[in-house]
């Protein structure tokens, strides 16, 4: 699949709502990260196993449980035995699924795309992320070792803003928001890769560049196939009449969908860009192939009467070969094919053919 995405789970011959069995070299090394926190308190551990979730989930404190590359059905089995999460769902964390929000009653379930850029070879990436608010816990899935997430940590440990003072609903909200502003960064950084494309293709197009163009307008095709649906999950959750999800959370996921919407109109701005670029390519090459035939043509043009001049006089005829006979026969010859291409470069020039 483009952008570097890859389906990583097939669940084919498999029944309905099995969960596929998967190997670890699939992955990176699981992390399970397990965050507690009220307003007053914060803790956090990085545990080696499931089971130490089970003995520091309890209590009125929120729980945040984040599964970084999993790789083990064992785990996921696990937390859904606890948690009483559908087997349905658990199959829809481990294969490739669109952006939704579904609700479950006693929890909701959300499935979205998050976005990398390497820094070195600026090729993009996308993971699916997907999360589950339940009552005073979230569980968050992610298939690669990047830490999304980072920020909403540290704002958790710093207790900065009021991610602190609210609800399971509000730190679901937190990850979606930073979900959603890593599409920013993407999209700045394809902006750049627009200038320099749009600067060669202005300058010195050539092969390479229309390489450039098709994959900017393969990131383009398959970043709009991500966030669309990712609009209408998030519309979703804005509208959904569950216990879970607070009013005023809601007034931030209204924002989170305003900014969803600016992704798109950005997206649908680089897409006619892309367009534009090819285009714009196309003329760049055929005015360059029209200079070349151009100047080839008044190379052409000024040689023709100085080859039918070498043809006539060098016919074996028998007066002609006497003539040549001359000194002054040759020298004469070149000043009339030299007088015979300065006449006409002239015309050429106030002609502006070149």
């Amino acid at each position: 699949m483009s952008a570097g995405m890859t389906t990583r789970y097939s669940l084919m011959d498999l029944p309905p709502s099995t969960i596929p069995r998967l190997r670890e070299e699939d992955s990176g090394v699981m992390k399970i990260t397990v965050t507690i926190y009220d307003e007053a308190s914060y803790r956090e551990a990085v545990i080696s196993g499931v089971k130490g979730c089970f003995i520091l989930q309890r209590g009125p404190s929120i729980t945040w449980i984040d599964v970084q590359c999993l790789h083990r059905a064992e785990t996921l089995d696990a937390l859904g035995e606890c948690y009483g999460i559908h087997q349905l769902v658990l199959e829809d964390i481990l294969t490739d699924q669109r952006p939704k929000a579904e609700d479950y009653d006693k929890y909701l379930f959300v499935v979205l795309k998050a976005l990398y850029l390497s820094a070195k070879t600026r090729k993009m990436t996308i993971d699916q992320v997907s999360i589950i608010l339940g009552n005073n816990y979230v569980l968050s899935f992610r298939e690669k070792d990047e830490d999304v997430f980072r920020l909403v940590r540290e704002r958790l440990k710093t207790a900065k803003g009021r991610i602190r003072k609210m609800g399971a609903d509000f730190l679901a909200y937190a990850l979606i928001d930073s979900i959603v502003d890593r599409y920013f960064i993407v999209l700045e950084s394809i902006g750049e890769r627009f200038e320099d494309v749009e600067d060669e293709v202005v300058t010195v197009p050539d092969r390479s560049t229309l390489l450039d163009i098709y994959t900017l307008k393969r990131e383009m095709l398959f970043l709009r196939q991500s966030v669309w649906p990712m609009r209408e999950a998030v519309s979703v959750l804005e509208r959904m009449d569950s216990p879970l999800i607070a009013d005023n959370t809601k007034i931030y996921l209204r924002d989170v969908y305003d900014h969803t919407i600016q992704v798109i109109d950005n997206i649908e701005t680089y897409r006619d860009m892309s367009a534009s670029l090819l285009d714009t390519y196309l003329s760049s090459l055929s005015n360059k192939l029209n200079e070349i035939i151009k100047v080839l043509t008044v190379m052409s043009t000024v040689f023709i009467p100085m080859t039918f001049l070498t043809g006539l006089f060098g016919m074996n005829v028998a007066y002609m070969v006497k003539a040549l006979e001359y000194n002054w026969a040759f020298p004469m010859i070149l000043i009339m094919m030299l007088a015979i291409a300065l006449t006409m470069l002239t015309y050429f020039k106030k002609r502006g053919w070149f």
